[in-house]
């Protein structure tokens, strides 16, 4: 982790305007959400756009005592095809405030690849003490790996 912030890279073989629709279409983030965590989208199937807001029934896991819970999801960065990132938050916006961007980068040479990279931003976190310690950054890069993975599994075929 370098300070508030944790970023993955891969290289997916698909252009950036594939992969950008399916990030910004919040019915499909438990497809290839690597940590295993996202349930499903509580809303139906909108395109996402600056200040759109989507909420997430979220599985049950270890650090939330195995309590299924929700979350409210604010897109505060939007570039087509380049850019988007939510702020997460639960309970009100009393809990969270994790980012989580996406940033595309098309290959220079032409080709149909693009450079995701997935960044884990805590800078505005309200639990930030808390989730950067122990073993939560290194669990969310292993989740930010499997994520592009499914990404690249879902688009490459």
């Amino acid at each position: 982790m370098d300070g508030d912030t944790l970023s993955v890279e891969r290289v997916i073989k698909a252009p950036p305007d594939r992969i950008f629709a399916l990030l910004a279409d919040a019915a499909k983030h438990a497809s290839f959400d690597g940590s295993e965590s996202v349930n499903r989208c509580t809303q139906e199937s909108v395109p996402l756009t600056m200040g759109s807001t989507f909420g997430m029934a979220m599985r049950g896991r270890k650090e939330t005592l195995f309590i299924p819970y929700r979350t409210t999801n604010t897109v505060i960065e939007y570039e087509p095809d380049r850019r988007i990132a939510w702020k997460t938050t639960a309970l009100g916006g009393r809990v969270g405030g994790r980012i989580w961007r996406y940033e595309l980068i098309p290959a220079p040479d032409g080709t149909e690849c693009t450079l995701v990279r997935e960044t884990w931003d805590v800078s505005q976190d309200k639990q930030k003490a808390m989730i950067t310690s122990g073993s939560m950054p290194s669990r969310t890069e292993a989740g930010i790996r499997a994520t592009l993975d499914r990404i690249a599994t879902l688009l490459e075929s």
